[in-house]
């Protein structure tokens, strides 16, 4: 059906945006050529590296790089790639069979926790974010990470913590992590009612003029100190939120120039109205906007989600999206999309669903019982094809992500998606010969990097493998990468990850992670 066109973001904007970030990402390209074409000795004479990857196939999806190289790195920044071997550094692995290539960067996910970064390592992942849900405050973020980060990590700012805030003072920095706490005189009201019966809902419940201005307050607040952009999980808040104040998120983030994260709002299976909807906001506000897991929210219509999308990028909106390399959803099973007609919007029925502490496939009657016994119990649901998955993934410009819950203890089942990089190298690039392996890369590496770096030019240092570039790299094996977890069984560490380097330091060293290297920045306030 054919829709009248949303009103056009003034071209002033617009053109400006993308001006300014070619031009950043144009100077960033040619700094990192002029360095790569700096002879190697001239590196060596600063002193012996601090680690050489030596003999690897470099594969740097930002230059186009795939040839056998040796790598310098000193002060945590590559200094030299070379075609002749670099003799002097303090230590060097051999990665003679293997691949070196940039850091993987996750845009989605929510397990920045202490057990969480371990498997994330042990997925090649150097930078870890939080940027659907987020946080807020932003500074609190750290919280989830523990005594210290083995990833570089970040969060934008938290739309539904800022929310509950706004409307019950009630602070939960990170919704999936953090312990709700009174900040306020409203905060302690509400914990007080909370005795006598549920408080008012943020999921379902609008908020008035007043609560929106304070939110708008909350998000510019996060956006100064550092959050990298606004997160919003809109499918969750579905029946809660109105036409006001979804506007004023996509206004703060066009005023503020920040990427908006968001999961639109799902209706039936296949339903693009949710699209529609954030799309024409992006549209008329001039917001720039990631849509996550596309093919989760599309579904059967993927291939409109994808047309859509390249449709707007056409017409001039700042849009990007993502996918993850599974063919199921995990949430609790409280989740408001399961108090609605969740059967018809995923097109599934209760035995394509899971408890995930113990695999049991549910009933009409026993699902009833969980819900309302146990409202926090995590569940899988079994609703996305594998040729949704595939048509997401080959789409160009697609990002891959992994969408990780959070791994806090390892008898809590929470079904993550732990190994989605792994997952794409192996299986889907070169089991399934989808992808080839500098194109799967750069869906991990460079195009992650340069979409924020549009907006925050310190990432213009990340995904690559270029002369003054972040020592960030992941050495495998391209003949054994491999995901080796499942809903069942997600405490298992992916295969062929053979090193981690993490701002410069051996993280994962001959496929064990170094339990006292802790080189994670925190990149809500890095330069």
């Amino acid at each position: 059906m054919k829709t009248d066109a949303p009103t056009r973001p003034p071209r002033s904007t617009v053109t400006i945006r993308t001006r300014l970030a070619g031009l950043w990402l144009c100077c960033a390209v040619v700094f990192g050529a002029e360095l790569l074409a700096a002879p190697t000795f001239a590196q060596e004479s600063n002193g012996p590296f601090d680690l050489v990857l030596a003999s690897g196939r470099v594969i740097d999806p930002a230059s186009g790089l795939d040839e056998i190289r040796h790598v310098g790195v000193r002060d945590g920044k590559i200094v030299a790639l070379s075609e002749a071997p670099l003799s002097r550094a303090t230590r060097t692995i051999d990665a003679t069979g293997l691949v070196v290539a940039p850091g993987f960067i996750d845009l989605h996910t929510h397990s920045t926790t202490p057990l969480g970064q371990l498997y994330q390592l042990l997925d090649g992942v150097t930078t870890a974010l939080e940027l659907e849900v987020g946080a807020y405050p932003v500074e609190d973020f750290r919280q989830a990470i523990g005594s210290g980060a083995r990833l570089h990590y970040g969060a934008s700012a938290g739309f539904g913590s800022i929310r509950i805030e706004a409307m019950l003072g009630i602070r939960q920095a990170h919704l999936l992590v953090s312990t709700p706490k009174p900040v306020s005189l409203r905060g302690y009201w509400t914990a007080f009612r909370s005795l006598f019966g549920p408080p008012k809902s943020v999921f379902s419940e609008p908020t008035s003029a007043r609560e929106q201005a304070q939110m708008r307050s909350m998000f510019e607040s996060a956006i100064d100190k550092g959050a990298l952009g606004i997160g919003l999980p809109l499918d969750y808040f579905s029946e809660g939120v109105g036409p006001s104040e979804l506007r004023m998120i996509f206004e703060t983030a066009a005023e503020k120039n920040v990427l908006l994260f968001a999961h639109v709002r799902r209706g039936i299976n296949g339903d693009p109205a949710g699209l529609r909807e954030a799309i024409s906001l992006a549209e008329s506000t001039g917001a720039a906007l990631h849509i996550c897991h596309v093919q989760h929210n599309a579904m059967r219509n993927i291939g409109l989600f994808l047309r859509e999308i390249r449709e707007a990028r056409a017409r001039g909106v700042d849009i990007s999206t993502e996918s993850l390399p599974y063919n199921a959803g995990s949430a609790a099973i409280s989740s408001a999309v399961f108090g609605r007609d969740w059967r018809t919007i995923f097109g599934i029925d209760y035995a394509d669903v899971e408890l995930a502490a113990t695999g049991e496939r549910f009933t009409k009657e026993t699902f009833e019982k969980t819900r309302q016994e146990n409202p926090g119990a995590q569940i899988v649901h079994h609703y996305v094809r594998d040729e949704w998955t595939r048509e997401a993934l080959v789409e160009p410009g697609v990002m891959v992500v992994s969408d990780l819950l959070p791994m806090i203890d390892k008898s809590m089942m929470v079904a993550p998606h732990n190994g989605a990089f792994s997952r794409v190298l192996g299986h889907y690039a070169r089991d399934a010969g989808l992808l080839d392996l500098k194109t799967a890369l750069a869906k991990m590496t460079s195009m992650p990097a340069d979409r924020l770096a549009a907006f925050h030019p310190r990432f213009a240092r990340k995904g690559r493998i270029q002369a003054g570039a972040d020592a960030d790299l992941t050495v495998f094996d391209p003949d054994t990468i491999l995901d080796r977890a499942d809903y069942g069984d997600p405490f298992q560490g992916s295969a062929g990850i053979h090193s981690v380097i993490v701002g410069g330091q051996v993280a994962v060293d001959a496929y064990e992670v170094v339990e006292d290297v802790f080189a994670g920045r925190n990149l809500n306030q890095e330069n």
